[in-house]
């Protein structure tokens, strides 16, 4: 279907595209990867006919009818419902709808023609699924967050993220050959996110999907073409095929490279050696044009691999076992419509919550409140003791100068903060998050996203924080970006509350999650799975008014009938498996924590022994900060103890 010969694109003097060539077959699902900056997004646009290439040529065959999202969608007029909008989107539908309604006012005169016209303009508008278009917009338009009654409201009054919702599901509703989706994740929520996945999967055409999402690459694709150092690269795979066969050609490619570069350090020392020597000019010219011929193949090693860098959290200060409880919360910007109401729920020590709604449902304003960037306008929200929030918005880039060095901005966090002391643990943290004295001068604006996410991370640890708040952490993160923070993340010991549209990633990194609805907020004690199963028992919908505490309780209606002995032997079994799950949890918990208090205590003990009958080998500070490690370890895990085993007891006597 679609054939790159010799591609090269430049920009300036940048090469973008050097000499590119591979082919999309028909009907394959193709996931373009790479960093950010490498040439993705160009490919589409060539393809689009948006721009030519400097040099190649780009052959289409079979003439598809390609389906893309625009950047700036706008209206054809003020008063365009978002509905209309999204029909318009189909090319040839509204004038192919007026000519049949033109021609069946005529079919009464008898003429053949008209009659022939007619049939033959039903035929295409069938072809187009013009009959039942309407219904799969409004498919489209629901699974990605709208509501019924917003469809007849103008295009114009929804901002720029919902446009493009509409534009991404206008397209998908118009059924074309090829689709071409650059990043569309990025303008959904993580509902969304999974409806688009399943609608996607139903897709009969070509596709070709540009993201950084692993959730997507890995159940929509079966191919993969990486866009990296001017090259594209194609891998007759899935997305776990060619993060593995990446690795083994970067291998090969590291060792080419190596003999490359010691075969011209060879030819080099001839001719610096011999150039001036007449018996040997002919030889030393000879070997300058073989250099030469290396300089033009000259290997270049992707660029994801120049520029990985690290990101090692360090262990969290002490805090309380709560770390945040909040009790009939709501919150109001215009102190008219409430953006969220009578919320209760509790973070405790270790946690790591996964917030889940649609956009618009008030997750990012449910973090400012936790953060204390803004009050309650009802309700407590109460901070526990010793807790130090770490607030990454999504607008964490725009908060970074970009006139400013990456030194100087660490710096001025860092004289915040008092969990390090000396230049040289200060530099050492600025190593920790991979930035070396080769990066410490760069300006701030030029860093990619996740040198950025990286920045931002630091200047939070800076300030010593034991309770991370991340809204959209991955936004501006490549696959290797997402990788390096959910791999960080998975390890820190400290308390996190996120947000975020990466299913893999939230699946990786949740031990919990708070889902945002309509109705109001409910809380899941397990992961994104646990979640995702509670949802499937519930029938998918759990966006429904919850029961008023009147109808709960049976007040407010006619009085209930009492129970037979068996109904009540029912129901206390159904209490019993209702509470199974969490009582095996807890009581996990309780012997994991008497059996590592054990051991540390034992190792405590010994360690005391060594410091107050010390050898002469003895190191008394490391001694010292052994002892104090392990007494912190034992109160951790003993508040751990008390804490499940006291709401093990208070489950049982419930049960009773």
């Amino acid at each position: 279907m679609l054939d790159f010969q010799d591609i090269s694109v430049h920009y300036g003097l940048q090469d973008v595209l050097s000499n590119v060539s591979f082919r999309v077959n028909k009907g394959e699902r193709v996931g373009v990867v790479g960093p950010n900056g490498s040439g993705k997004s160009t490919l589409f646009k060539i393809i689009l006919g948006e721009m030519s290439a400097d040099h190649g040529e780009l052959i289409v065959e079979e003439s598809p009818r390609i389906g893309s999202t625009r950047q700036n969608p706008a209206p054809d007029s003020p008063d365009e419902t978002l509905l209309e909008y999204a029909l318009r989107g189909v090319p040839g539908f509204h004038e192919l709808d007026a000519r049949m309604r033109e021609l069946e006012q005529k079919l009464g005169s008898g003429d053949k023609g008209v009659l022939k016209e007619y049939g033959e303009v039903q035929t295409a508008f069938e072809h187009l699924g013009g009959y039942d278009l309407e219904t799969r917009v409004k498919v489209a338009l629901g699974g990605l967050g709208f509501s019924v009654e917003e469809f007849a409201k103008p295009f114009a009054s929804f901002s720029g993220g919902w446009r493009m919702r509409a534009e991404l599901s206008r397209v998908l509703a118009s059924h074309p050959d090829l689709l071409l989706l650059d990043e569309p994740s990025n303008y959904l929520d993580l509902p969304a996110v999974d409806w688009l996945q399943k609608f996607l999967k139903q897709y009969q055409g070509t596709l070709m999907l540009i993201s950084h999402d692993r959730y997507l690459l890995r159940t929509l694709t079966d191919v993969i073409v990486e866009v990296d150092a001017g090259t594209c690269t194609r891998y007759e795979g899935n997305l776990d095929w060619y993060l593995r066969e990446r690795e083994l050609r970067y291998q090969q490619l590291v060792q080419a490279k190596a003999n490359q570069d010691h075969h011209r350090e060879q030819l080099q020392r001839f001719v610096d050696r011999f150039r001036a020597q007449a018996t040997k000019a002919a030889q030393a010219q000879s070997r300058q044009k073989l250099i030469d011929k290396i300089d033009e193949a000259r290997i270049v090693l992707p660029k994801r691999y120049s520029q990985r860098g690290r990101l090692r959290l360090a262990d969290p200060p002490p805090s309380g076992i709560e770390m945040f409880r909040c009790e009939d919360m709501s919150f109001s910007y215009d102190g008219v419509k409430n953006v969220l109401h009578g919320v209760t729920f509790n973070v405790t020590r270790g946690d790591k919550v996964a917030i889940i709604g649609y956009n618009g449902l008030g997750k990012t304003t449910l973090m400012r409140l936790v953060a204390g960037t803004r009050r309650p306008t009802a309700g407590k929200a109460i901070l526990g003791h010793n807790v130090v929030t770490g607030y990454l918005s999504q607008e964490f880039a725009e908060t970074i100068p970009p006139d400013v060095s990456v030194y100087k901005v660490a710096k001025a966090a860092w004289q915040g903060g008092t969990n390090i002391s000396g230049e040289k643990n200060f530099r050492n943290q600025l190593g920790a998050f991979g930035f070396d004295e080769n990066d410490v001068e760069k300006p701030s604006g030029v860093l990619s996203g996740g040198e950025k996410i990286r920045l931002a991370f630091l200047r939070l640890f800076l300030s010593a924080p034991n309770f991370l708040l991340l809204d959209e952490p991955t936004t501006h993160l490549d696959l290797d970006g997402r990788r390096l923070l959910q791999d960080a993340l998975q390890k820190y010991k400290g308390t996190i509350l996120l947000v975020s549209h990466d299913i893999d990633f939230v699946r990786a990194v949740a031990t919990s999650v708070i889902e945002i609805t309509p109705a109001g907020v409910r809380s899941f004690p397990g992961g994104y799975d646990y979640y995702c199963e509670k949802k499937a028992q519930a029938g998918g919908d759990m966006s429904g008014p919850a029961p008023s505490r009147d109808a709960a309780s049976g007040r407010g209606g006619a009085p209930a009938a009492a129970p037979t002995s068996k109904e009540l032997r029912q129901q206390r079994a159904a209490a019993r498996a209702k509470i199974a799950p969490r009582v095996k949890e807890l009581k996990r918990i309780v012997e994991t924590s008497e059996k590592k208090i054990d051991e540390l205590q034992a190792a405590l003990d010994a360690a005391s022994e060594e410091l107050f009958n010390p050898k002469p080998t003895t190191d008394f500070a490391e001694a010292n900060r052994k002892v104090r490690t392990l007494q912190f370890e034992i109160e951790r895990y003993t508040a751990d103890w008390e804490a499940a085993a006291t709401e093990l007891e208070n489950l049982t006597r419930d049960a009773e």
